[in-house]
């Protein structure tokens, strides 16, 4: 076969190559125009035509050169044009994937209880901002200018001279409320409360409390006992126990921490309570008349209590949690142990 009846053959190839895929297009560069290919080879051979034959062997190569780059060109624009659907292969009988529904929270769930509790005890319930000024954080609560919580080493401040931190406890709610409203006063608050401290099992640096109090005439420390020993009933059981004992906090007077009978050995002493029998829950306590000076309520007149509990605490004692960290670590294995729970 001469070189002019290998071009008649080449160019009949060429326009027969079928191009679908990019694949083929690729094939067809490789076969017909790259440097090793078919096209190329066949003009290497120039050197070999007889002078006079060499004119026309010329011009058919470069027409049958043109003609394979221009359908290359063609196909691939083709190709970058066109959108490539695949067809989506649904086994209809496969099972449908079911739904799982997502459960509330843990301490969503204890928050939601303790909301129930105190609002069927008459108790209202009120909001703060979790960015506070240094009156309604500590001045106002008869914190004094050198105490230990006003230091860097507890609380979070972001800005000084004036003193602006985030609140380290929800009290600063009750300062908001009683700055603005008139006894009588029964309302708490839960929210999140933030201290400079080092997260570990027992001890975070962002915790939840739950702050309540009552302001009206003739309020006594029976009506505090009585308050929280139906609180402890009806979160943790009627066998639960309670006991006060004395302590000291800035905003109250007389001041007594709450202790419960431990949910886990059930008063017979163990780890979780250092074999006491008695795990704490929170503080309480007579508001200091100090604090109503503060707020611009008459302290010769009214009375009133308070009482503050860690959410976190209690939610670990009804549950029996050993590690805190365990509510901010988002693990599903963990949350799922609460579905259907409200």
């Amino acid at each position: 076969m001469n070189l002019f009846d290998q071009i008649n053959q080449l160019t009949e190839e060429v326009q027969n190559y079928n191009i679908e895929t990019k694949d083929s297009l690729e094939a067809f560069r490789l076969d017909f125009i790259a440097k090793k290919g078919r096209i190329p080879a066949l003009m290497e051979e120039m050197k070999n035509i007889e002078p006079q034959d060499r004119k026309a062997f010329g011009m058919e190569v470069n027409k049958l050169k043109q003609l394979a780059e221009g359908k290359f060109k063609e196909r691939q624009e083709y190709f970058e044009n066109t959108p490539t659907s695949v067809e989506a292969k649904i086994d209809l009988t496969l099972p449908v994937i079911p739904y799982e529904q997502g459960n509330a929270h843990p301490l969503t769930i204890v928050k939601n209880r303790i909301v129930q509790i105190f609002e069927r005890m008459g108790f209202s319930q009120s909001e703060g901002p979790e960015i506070e000024d240094d009156f309604h954080n500590f001045t106002g609560l008869n914190f004094p200018e050198n105490h230990p919580a006003r230091e860097m080493q507890d609380t979070f401040f972001l800005e000084k001279n004036p003193d602006i931190a985030l609140r380290t406890h929800t009290s600063s709610v009750q300062i908001r409320v009683m700055s603005t409203q008139k006894p009588p006063m029964r309302t708490f608050s839960v929210g999140r409360v933030f201290r400079n401290e080092a997260i570990s099992a027992r001890a975070h640096c962002i915790f939840h409390q739950i702050e309540g109090f009552f302001i009206d005439e003739n309020v006594s420390f029976a009506d505090l006992k009585q308050t929280l020993y139906h609180f402890v009933k009806e979160m943790f059981g009627a066998e639960t126990k309670i006991r006060f004992r004395p302590s000291y906090f800035p905003f109250t007077e007389p001041s007594a921490e709450i202790d419960i009978s431990c949910l886990i050995c059930k008063g017979k002493g163990c780890n979780v309570c250092k074999q006491s029998g008695w795990v704490e829950i929170g503080g309480s306590g007579m508001i200091d008349p100090n604090v109503f000076d503060n707020c611009g309520i008459d302290s010769q007149k009214y009375t009133g209590f308070a009482f503050g509990m860690g959410l976190e605490r209690i939610t670990m004692l009804k549950y029996q949690i050993k590690d805190l960290r365990l509510f901010t670590e988002n693990d599903v294995r963990f949350l799922r142990q609460f579905e259907g729970l409200v």
